[in-house]
């Protein structure tokens, strides 16, 4: 064994620079993301100095006057703590990257809230092309990125991107977003596009807004109707003094705008000169006849609501549209007398202008809160019981309301013998079960119109609660009636009112949020083809009375202590 001289003593402490080395090396390539030949340098030159520090101590250590390094119990505890170190080291990053690598998650909730449907996963990963979802919000929720996360975990096909609309302009005008929160989802490359929801407040010109967070049940149903490449038909009836669609006096070019911007394709139908209802109809619009319809267009609306139609009807007083027997079949009456609203809150219009604030419990009304609606001239309406049909209110009109008999007496008062005190209903939407397969009827036998593709359109509306489920359960649409042997759903929506919807009128308020979910219900836009229910948390609370309340805390605060403290005490005791 060769003897140290005395000039090379201090040279065992350049074993230092070696880790100094390695780890400069270390974080040089971490930092800058990739290990360049400066990174990669040091850290062999550090491996180098640490070789070359075992060599010298092999080489000069004095085995006479001590063990040699190699066989101190220092260097074998080092050497086994290291190698130790190491190997928990290698383990974590072996784990971390087969974590990074493969995601597994354990959903433990009661109702698995935080997993998406099975019907969401078998679509997701059988989708054939690249789908991109925008949100255009300025500050996205975690909520709405982990839902995302988990649909791009199901494939790679499906990414999502959240923007701020006040950034990036040339997006949204390329993908048209009307406001703040619009959710669009895009297949990639040809660029075809689906409105899913509004997640946000809606700014501007926007008719609909939504609020609240991304939803699994719209973000699936958009997914499936952009895949699927269907399309929604919305049929506005005319010939008999309506609200004409295009721009004109008295149209409701503003309210089809709408309808267009959530994916429908709204047409004019004058049932006498086309002889018949087309088959591809979603929904119908009759809005404010003016004329009673004939006696074979009255028979054709019926015959369609039989075989599972829908049919939107607004209608104003002092008219006689002539669908009294339409009507009656479903319960539904119509009051003739005009709607007087004294309660201040639209004292520059008028008292003829209803104001509604209160919303039944409906798909149609169930986010609009305490929103404000306004109603010029409206009527009130009225269902009777039937056993074979389901109802429910939709606009309540103030208690500081009337339904006035004779709007010429002035000034108006209350009068407890001719009116009626409020509040009113001015709108229902009815459901029943179709009775008949007949597809949609024609006021006389000609000819039906080829049919096109059944699509609902998706709108930022809410999806049924569980409370009107009964009135708002998915069926197909009339086109399929030939051959879905399954009991169809007819669908009635009738509003004591057209004006509303008028150009002007539809954006006070939220009179647009009324016309457009009212249509997009009749379509039956909130029902899923893939039959996906939203999940909700069970109530797990325990209600306590106030002596069961004060029992628990005086057990938890007094009693259970003292008891630990006695039995801690006594064994003590036993033992002093």
């Amino acid at each position: 064994m060769k003897t140290l001289s005395p000039n090379l003593k201090y040279l065992k402490y350049l074993f230092w620079l070696g880790p100094m080395l390695v780890i400069a090396g270390a974080i040089a390539g971490i930092v800058s993301g990739s290990f360049s030949p400066i990174p990669l340098g040091l850290v062999i030159a550090g491996v180098v100095v640490v070789g070359l520090w075992l060599v010298f101590q092999s080489t000069y250590a004095d085995h006479s006057t001590q063990p040699g390094f190699w066989s101190q119990r220092s260097t074998q505890v080092g050497a086994n703590a290291l190698i130790t170190t190491l190997s928990v080291v290698a383990i974590l990053g072996l784990i971390n990257f087969l974590a990074a690598n493969h995601v597994g998650r354990l959903d433990l909730t009661e109702n698995q809230l935080f997993s998406l449907a099975p019907e969401t996963q078998q679509l997701v990963k059988n989708l054939k092309q690249p789908v991109k979802v925008w949100v255009f919000v300025p500050q996205p929720s975690a909520r709405d990125r982990e839902l995302l996360e988990s649909y791009h975990r199901q494939s790679d096909r499906l990414s999502y991107e959240f923007v701020d609309p006040n950034t990036q302009p040339s997006v949204v005008q390329r993908l048209e977003v009307k406001s703040n929160g619009d959710v669009i989802a895009e297949l990639q490359p040809e660029g075809r596009k689906q409105y899913v929801q509004t997640i946000a407040p809606t700014t501007g010109d926007s008719l609909v807004g939504d609020g609240g967070y991304l939803s699994e049940v719209k973000l699936t149903s958009a997914l499936e109707q952009l895949i699927s490449n269907r399309q929604s038909f919305a049929y506005v009836i005319q010939g008999h003094g309506e609200h004409p669609i295009d721009q004109s006096q008295g149209a409701i070019s503003q309210a089809v705008k709408g309808l267009q911007e959530k994916n429908f394709t709204v047409k004019p139908l004058n049932l006498l000169e086309t002889a018949t209802i087309p088959t591809d109809a979603n929904v119908l619009v009759l809005a404010g006849p003016q004329k009673a319809l004939l006696a074979p267009e009255v028979s054709a609306l019926d015959t369609y609501l039989k075989s599972g139609g829908n049919l939107f009807l607004m209608l104003d007083p002092n008219t006689t549209p002539g669908l009294d027997s339409l009507l009656t079949s479903w319960g539904v009456t119509v009051d003739k007398r005009v709607v007087i609203d004294v309660s201040g809150r639209l004292a520059q219009l008028g008292p003829a202008f209803s104001s509604v604030s209160q919303y039944g419990n409906h798909p149609i009304t169930k986010d609009f809160g305490s929103a404000l609606s306004i109603y010029p001239l409206a009527q009130p309406i009225d269902v009777k019981p039937q056993t074979d049909v389901k109802s429910t209110p939709l606009l309540f009109t103030s208690e500081r309301s009337w339904a006035e008999s004779n709007v010429k007496a002035q000034p108006l008062k209350f009068d407890q013998g001719s009116d009626r005190p409020g509040p009113l209903v001015i709108g229902f939407a009815l459901t029943r079960t179709a009775t008949s397969s007949t597809p949609s009827p024609s006021p006389s036998p000609s000819p039906s119109a080829s049919a096109s593709p059944v699509r609902p359109s998706p709108s930022p509306s809410a999806s049924p609660s569980p409370s009107a489920s009964a009135s708002s359960s998915p069926s197909p649409s009339p086109a399929t009636a030939a051959t879905d042997p399954k009991p169809k759903e007819s669908r009635l929506v009738v509003i004591g009112n057209s004006r509303f919807a008028e150009d002007g009128g539809v954006n006070q308020g939220i009179n647009g949020d009324v016309f457009i979910n009212s249509v997009r219900w009749l379509s039956r836009a909130d029902d899923q083809s893939l039959s996906i229910r939203p999940k909700e948390a069970k109530n797990r609370r325990l209600g306590l009375s106030g002596q069961q309340s004060n029992l628990a805390i005086w057990t938890a605060i007094v009693i259970l202590p003292l008891l630990g403290f006695g039995a801690a005490f006594g064994v003590w005791w036993r033992r002093r």
